[in-house]
């Protein structure tokens, strides 16, 4: 399997400024985080040493999908979301 490693680029239409602003560009209110995004506030969002060993492994054929891991591992998620939900 080949990976093609160029994409075309489109570039996003520039944002149109809004007729109504909201209260929060008004008054110049803060955003506080929930109890549940503060954990992922301080983590990296993408490790990207891992993404580069992923792009190696794919490109020399190595990478393997181990669609069980993946399985559980939603489940996991979802369930932690679920119960996240709960105590809320």
């Amino acid at each position: 399997m080949k990976v093609e490693t160029t994409y075309p680029f489109t570039p996003a239409p520039a944002a149109r400024p809004s007729a109504r602003t909201s209260g929060a560009e008004k008054s110049g209110d803060q955003v506080k985080l929930s109890n549940i995004a503060q954990p992922y506030a301080s983590e990296a969002p993408v490790d990207n040493g891992r993404v580069q060993e992923i792009k190696q492994a794919i490109a020399e054929g190595r990478f393997r999908i181990n669609p069980e891991a993946i399985a559980d591992r939603l489940i996991s998620t979802a369930q932690e979301l679920i119960d996240a939900q709960r105590r809320i």
